[in-house]
């Protein structure tokens, strides 16, 4: 059984740092695209950060100089450091990942269970 969990959340002030965490685990022969997304109450799910297995990123205009995504591939753990931090960023962050489980011969999709993330005077 292939899960993700991501841990990091929390209550952080205005301009303050957070870094999330999402571990996978289980019997997992490959990891490929990595992706956090978030969700603010009465909004949809957006796109903030992306990594490949090659380590290569993108970033949601909106999250860009100030968020910072890495991954070890070793740990199948992926990050997501997130700096300047503004209550706009207040939001469900939900990690995601495209998996190849031990005996599959197709990718599949995966998402954490989220972490909540706010940003409070």
């Amino acid at each position: 059984q292939v899960q993700l969990v991501e841990s990091g959340g929390g209550l952080v002030q205005p301009g303050g740092s957070l870094r999330l965490s999402c571990a996978a685990s289980g019997s997992i022969s490959s990891l490929n695209l990595m992706s956090w997304y978030r969700q603010a109450p009465g909004k949809e799910r957006e796109l903030v950060a992306t990594i490949t297995n090659g380590g290569s990123t993108s970033y949601a205009d909106s999250v860009k100089g100030r968020f910072t995504t890495s991954r070890d591939n070793a740990k199948y753990t992926v990050y997501l450091q997130m700096n300047s931090l503004k209550p706009e960023d207040t939001a469900v962050y939900y990690c995601y990942a495209d998996i190849l489980s031990s005996g599959s011969y197709h990718y599949r999709n995966y998402w954490g269970q989220g972490t909540q993330v706010t940003v409070s005077s």
